[in-house]
């Protein structure tokens, strides 16, 4: 445990598009066991458990999920695990965390923890938290986790890194969101440029402070819902007034528009952080993950299966935990069987199963999503 106070603010909504067909609205990854026996939300909690003790984590989700959530995090009051009224993205979500830890806890510092990610090496990674908090509590200071890109990526937003701080701190000097394939190219061969995590920290004080500055509008909003916590009116102003607030991310809300000061006066600071991190983002990042952790065959088939046979094929994901699968002469295959559906395409375009999902949404498949 620190020794500075520290509450993680887990953010688990989502809605169970990117590893469908396993997941779907009601089980979105977070709450998958798609990388060992833990389910995502699980392992997330279990590596900031020697930073927080279970009553110091708060669990931000939805209606959908909080049960399964709530029986997955049994050492989690119940109460601390929110759920949204409405899916307003990160700003919404990180803004009333801040809000509300500020009046309970006035000196606290938040980490913000998407839910869904694997980290290889727990030990790094504590390390680097622990850094972040201490920076996070010396001033009205924003840390941001940057994850050294290893590709040209533009599935993330990009962290341009200015001046050196301190050992191992940078200065940040702006924000760039999803870029395209030739400025992805730029970013990759500039050396300053690190992935956005989406894993930040600050003190209670730091996020309200910048909410009120930044969005204006949302700010009262997030006052009057945390003004009725702990009141038996709270679920009707929490139900009335957060679907209010704007769609945004932290990152476009605040991020962006506090690196447009300057280096040397957004007190945005960027910690380089080397633990094998993955957002196992769709079915393509999974088996990549699989493959690093040499969970493939020699040939890079991945197979969950009751049994495979893989001849002349290579590259390939399968899950299918009922059938034994035999897969002949072919390659960088993504192959998913659920009791009611069963996906099939090619790894590199796993990242558009999103429009299966819409598609059936628009067929009125409900029971599919």
């Amino acid at each position: 445990m620190t020794d500075i106070g520290f509450h993680p603010i887990v953010l688990a909504g989502g809605s169970g598009t990117r590893f469908w067909p396993r997941s779907r609205k009601a089980r979105a990854k977070q709450v998958l066991a798609l990388d060992g026996e833990r389910t995502m939300i699980q392992r997330t909690v279990d590596r900031l458990g020697p930073l927080a003790a279970p009553e110091e984590v708060w669990v931000i989700t939805n209606s959908l999920l909080s049960d399964t959530i709530c029986a997955q995090l049994d050492g989690i009051p119940e109460g601390q695990v929110v759920c949204e009224p409405a899916a307003r993205n990160t700003a919404p979500a990180a803004g009333l965390a801040a809000f509300l830890l500020e009046r309970l806890f006035p000196d606290t510092v938040l980490g913000i923890f998407p839910s869904d990610h694997v980290i290889a090496d727990e030990p790094a990674f504590l390390a680097v938290i622990e850094k972040a908090i201490q920076l996070a509590a010396a001033g009205e200071n924003i840390v941001v986790l940057g994850i050294q890109p290893t590709r040209a990526e533009t599935g993330y937003g990009y962290i341009e890194t200015g001046s050196v701080y301190a050992d191992g701190v940078l200065r940040v000097k702006r924000f760039t969101e999803k870029p395209n394939q030739e400025r992805a190219e730029a970013f990759l061969a500039a050396g300053n440029y690190f992935w956005n995590s989406g894993m930040f920290v600050w003190s209670a004080r730091t996020l309200a402070n910048a909410v009120r500055e930044h969005l204006p509008e949302m700010a009262p909003l997030l006052e009057q819902i945390v003004a009725a916590w702990g009141t038996p009116e709270f679920r009707q102003v929490f139900a009335e007034v957060y679907p209010k607030c704007e769609n945004i991310s932290i990152d476009y809300a605040v991020l962006e528009p506090r690196s447009a000061k300057g280096e040397q006066k957004s007190n945005l600071y960027c910690l380089p952080a080397h633990f094998g991190w993955n957002d196992l983002g769709s079915w393509a990042a999974l088996h990549e993950h699989q493959v690093e952790q040499k969970i493939a065959d020699e040939h890079g088939n991945v197979a969950e299966c009751a049994g495979s046979f893989m001849l002349n094929s290579e590259g390939n994901y399968v899950f299918s935990p009922k059938k034994f699968v035999a897969m002949i002469g072919v390659k960088d295959l993504v192959v998913v069987e659920t009791e009611d559906a069963i996906l099939i395409t090619p790894r590199d375009h796993s990242q558009e199963v999103g429009k299966v999902v819409k598609e059936l949404v628009e067929r009125g498949r409900k029971d599919l999503v």
